[in-house]
């Protein structure tokens, strides 16, 4: 760009409007010609100078998905570091598993450390899609065996890890197949089952191309073979067998146990298949509450200890695991539904020791408010509620007479709720999610016995079709999704209050065994949490992982895929 000198004033609204350009008076006033009134400055348009200038004047500037790139490096070489800031920000909201690859690579040439971060941690967690798109293969060797070592790489299944190496070395093989060995290293190859490595990673050209990751798979067939016949040996002496990290954790909170309510937390992990006790004894025991994750703290709505019913809210911090009280609601709700909906905290029915309820309320956090919606049709308490589409879907429950077979959801554009189909069940004391786009209702009580059966709702269809049985009937357990299994925790059976743990995948309609928690309760509440700064703490250790639980859930997620 061809530039005229700019007054004094000028450069002075510069630099008092955020510092702005603070190398353009070193190019204007160390000239030989001190009469020269044009400069021209390389690779610098008029359209980004003009904006850059005018940003001077009003403070602000018009960014949009052309101009971001470009006028990121013309505010990073004049260091026009408020400009910096709008525009990594606004990369940071465009960060998605197309973009996200190029975004960060694209943080080496103009440096923004906090873009930097946020891509990178976007790639981590979202690798599985990241791996889908043609910018993953832009990766160079250095960046690909980075990621892959990452202990807190955000994957399912192993394999998915092995497949996005060999496909980055497939897209350029003449150049890249010389890193296969260096790369293989940082596949936890222990976490794969036999008979995966044998049909697919012996068996590719790659592979069998390479004597050396010939020998690697084979050692690490046989140490499989060698944990299975030894299965608690520490995962710290096999480092090819470590689960990775998890992105989220399912948090189990208090309930009804040995007679009594419990405060007891416990956090599972789903990658090491084990539970750990994260209890803050501080606490108040609780059951027939509802839990609900929002802005990272979780919620504790309503509920009974025994003696009182509750209108009561608590918050659980999860860096300081402490509980403060938020503002109550106007109802005592125990047996209560909550879900969580665009920012809201919704409480649906439940009992207030005396009468069951069909009066609904919702909590905004940024005010600490509650403000009553319409009510449902239906009196319900120990019903269960989701989200799906926008919508909050409610099933079964007790009005008070008789275990309910009838459905309902909100909009909370109109403020109404509408009917749908019956179940084809009663449920009380049931667990209502949304999974595989639909609403799943499972277990519960239908006046006479507890139930195996679930069922699912087709939103498009106004239909319910029955899915597989759990392995185990139960009513008032806890249940949620993570890692794409749908599973439920606790509860009781029709003789006992239980610890068991399954879940369902909607890929082979089967139910499995997951590990159990240590605490047998029912009338608990379950709700899955992330981003959380101190994770660590609510992983079980890997230095002291016995890896029987592992290897079982590496099987049993490869039968169901």
């Amino acid at each position: 760009v061809n530039c005229r000198i700019l007054s004094g004033s000028v450069l002075q609204s510069l630099s008092i409007k955020g510092e702005l350009c603070a190398q353009l008076p070193a190019l204007f006033t160390h000239c030989s010609d001190p009469d020269k009134q044009v400069f021209n400055i390389p690779g610098l348009t008029s359209e980004m100078m003009a904006l850059i200038i005018n940003f001077a004047y009003t403070g602000s500037v018009s960014i949009a998905g052309e101009n971001v790139v470009e006028l990121l490096m013309a505010a990073d070489q004049f260091k026009a570091m408020d400009i910096v800031k709008l525009c990594s920000d606004f990369l940071g909201e465009q960060l998605c598993p197309e973009n996200c690859v190029g975004i960060w690579q694209f943080t080496k040439v103009c440096l923004s450390p906090e873009l930097r971060a946020k891509a990178y941690h976007y790639i981590i967690s979202n690798f599985e899609q990241v791996v889908l798109e043609e910018e993953f293969l832009q990766l160079t060797v250095e960046e690909l065996a980075d990621i892959l070592d990452r202990e807190d790489l955000n994957v399912q299944l192993e394999t998915t890890v092995y497949e996005a190496l060999t496909k980055w070395i497939s897209h350029v093989p003449v150049q890249r197949k010389q890193h296969l060995t260096a790369l293989l290293s940082k596949v936890r190859l222990g976490l794969m089952t036999s008979d995966y490595l044998k049909d697919h990673v012996l068996s590719s050209e790659l592979v069998e191309a390479n004597s050396e990751c010939l020998s690697m798979i084979s050692n690490a067939i046989l140490d499989i073979h060698d944990l299975g016949s030894r299965p608690f040996i520490s995962a710290l002496y096999h480092p090819l067998a470590r689960p990775r990290l998890p992105h989220s954790i399912l948090l189990a909170i208090g309930g009804w146990s040995g007679g009594e309510p419990t405060n007891d937390i416990e956090a599972y992990d789903c990658r090491a298949n084990r539970w750990v006790n994260v209890t803050n004894n501080l606490e108040c025991p609780r059951a027939y509450y509802g839990a609900a994750f929002l802005n990272g703290y979780v919620y504790s709505v309503g509920g009974f200890d025994g003696v009182e019913h509750f209108n009561s809210v608590r918050r659980f911090d999860l860096t300081t695991r402490a509980w403060n009280e938020v503002a109550p609601m106007h109802f005592r709700r125990s047996y209560v539904s909550v879900t969580v909906l665009n920012g809201f905290i919704y409480a649906l029915g439940g009992y207030d020791g005396h009468v069951r309820l069909s009066s609904a309320e919702r909590y905004q956090p940024e005010i600490n408010l509650w403000s009553l919606i319409a009510p449902m049709h239906e009196q319900r308490s120990d019903a269960s509620c989701t989200t799906l589409n926008n919508r909050i879907y409610i099933c079964g429950g007790l009005n008070g007479n008789e275990c309910l077979q009838t459905a309902e959801y909100y909009n909370p554009e109109s403020n109404q709720w509408t009917m749908i189909s019956p179940m084809n069940s009663r449920r009380s004391g049931i667990g209502v999610i949304a999974y595989a786009d639909h609403v799943f209702a499972v277990g519960g009580f239908d006046g006479n016995n507890r139930l195996r059966t679930a069922e699912a709702y087709n939103p498009h269809t106004n239909t319910w079709n029955l899915v597989f049985s759990m392995l185990t009937p139960r009513s008032n357990f806890g249940i949620e999704v993570i890692d794409d299994r749908l599973f439920v925790v606790g509860g009781f059976n029709g003789f006992t209050t239980t610890s068991d743990v399954e879940y369902y995948t909607a890929l082979t309609n089967e139910w499995y065994e997951a590990c159990g928690m240590d605490i047998f309760r029912t009338a608990l509440s379950c709700c899955v949490v992330s981003g959380l700064s101190n994770l660590t703490e609510y992983t079980f250790p890997r230095d002291f992982l016995p890896l029987e639980n592992v290897l079982e859930l590496a099987m049993e997620s490869a039968e169901s895929t």
